[in-house]
């Protein structure tokens, strides 16, 4: 019987091609270990954003959780870090209600209850639910109907369904329309723009907000920086949608069909080229011309400084990071250094990074986080220079490590910047 972890090489996954990914690392087609990555109970790279407290992401609201006991405990850890322990309420499931589903003729009452105690009327109460629901294949679009017509508040249901990860619709793409559904169309304001995709604010020193304003925006609207529930509804104000999280995308449809509001399309990258391009095609879409050469020279001149002072560093790339992993990789191996292994969840999205990674660096080795065979990893099991992402340190605990997954997400030509200015920092 073979231990070893299971991977592949760069250059025998882009052989096999994108319609012939190898079982071993398709989540679906397996148990899952539960790694590093999967310890945050969402999503790698959302850091404290699963679905409970990205439902929450609406000024004024409160959730009803509504879950056996089990999947309620760990909601009590949100209580210190973010300040939400008096925004979470309960309904405990027993086994007669996972069984015969008694428990949703108690919701719309709970619902109230939670209503009636608060001393300030909520702007709407999340209702989420768990596995439970989906495999009793409960209506809570239904649920939440009638228990806002019996609490007199909005409801709506937030979808935690690990079942669903793998699906077209998996709970952070849900959650990410759920929270902008009670928005109710407005006169639209050529000066205002809203961006979509995080649950924290982008981080501030990042040059899109420049660029916004020079192109004449003068009001750019986030979630999460909204103070009140009106400035929350002013976003459906709001001339066009940048989307900067593809996980998005469903809600920017969900923007367009019931509210008219068309949105362009910004990927995360750090191919410093691919930064500049999509500012041209920015530009291009609003008729204008965007200069942004003071930042691309800035970004460029980090790079270099890293590179100088650590010529052809070796990585290992994980996927608790804000990046794409295969994407981070490919712009590290453009960039002069080495990338010895990638910690990613392969689909078919990621050939257009691995297809290069092969061309650059065909040995390059890719495992899947939720491999069961992880769990025989060698620590340290090939040398690296700097770890990328807390479950590549998981891997690699006596190599130096950056984590990069703050909340506030780094983006453009200053987060390449600052990847290499902390890249740099580690390292000295």
């Amino acid at each position: 019987m073979n231990n070893s972890p299971y991977f592949i090489t760069a250059s025998d996954l882009e052989i096999r091609g994108k319609e012939n990914i190898p079982q071993e690392i398709q989540s679906a087609k397996h148990l899952i270990y539960s790694s590093p990555a999967t310890l945050a109970y969402h999503s790698p790279g959302a850091q404290g954003f699963g679905v409970k407290r990205a439902g929450l992401a609406v000024p004024g609201s409160v959730m009803l959780l509504v879950s056996p006991g089990c999947c309620g405990r760990n909601t009590m850890m949100l209580d210190e870090p973010g300040g939400y322990g008096d925004r979470f309420f309960y309904l405990l499931q027993d086994e007669t209600d996972i069984v015969t589903g008694k428990h949703l003729d108690h919701i719309p009452e709970a619902v109230k209850e939670v209503v009636d105690s608060l001393n300030e009327t909520p702007t709407a109460v999340m209702i989420c639910i768990t596995c439970v629901d989906a495999l009793l294949g409960t209506d809570m679009e239904r649920v939440c109907r009638k228990a806002e017509e019996f609490a007199g508040v909005p409801v709506l249901p937030c979808y935690m369904y690990a079942l669903t990860r793998e699906g077209r619709v998996p709970p952070m793409v849900s959650v990410r329309k759920t929270v902008y559904a009670l928005l109710k169309k407005r006169e639209r304001d050529p000066r205002a723009v809203n961006l979509l995709g995080e649950f924290a604010p982008f981080d501030k020193r990042c040059e899109l907000y420049e660029i916004l304003k020079r192109l004449g925006v003068q009001s750019v609207r986030e979630i999460s920086g909204c103070a009140d529930f009106e400035e929350y509804l002013s976003m459906a104000e709001a001339n066009f949608n940048l989307v900067l999280n593809p996980e998005a995308r469903l809600a920017a449809e969900d923007f367009e069909q019931r509210l008219g509001i068309p949105s362009l399309e910004l990927a995360r990258v750090y191919q410093i080229d691919k930064i500049k391009k999509q500012y041209e095609l920015l530009g291009a879409a609003l008729g204008q011309t965007i200069d942004d050469e003071v930042y691309y020279d800035e970004a460029q001149r980090a790079v270099d400084e890293f590179s100088k002072q650590f010529p052809c560093t070796t990585f290992v790339v994980g996927e608790w990071i804000n990046a794409d992993p295969f994407e981070l990789s490919l712009a590290l191996l453009r960039f002069g250094h080495q990338v010895r292994e990638i910690y990613g969840t392969v689909t078919a999205a990621n050939f257009i990074y691995i297809t290069r990674i092969a061309e650059q660096s065909p040995d390059t080795r890719i495992y899947s986080n939720l491999s069961p065979t992880m769990i025989n990893y060698h620590v340290g099991e090939l040398e690296a220079d700097l770890s990328l992402g807390q479950d590549a340190a998981y891997y690699h605990p006596d190599c130096p490590n950056l984590p990069w997954n703050a909340e506030n997400k780094p983006f453009g030509y200053a987060g390449l910047r600052d990847l290499f200015r902390a890249m740099k920092e580690v390292l000295s």
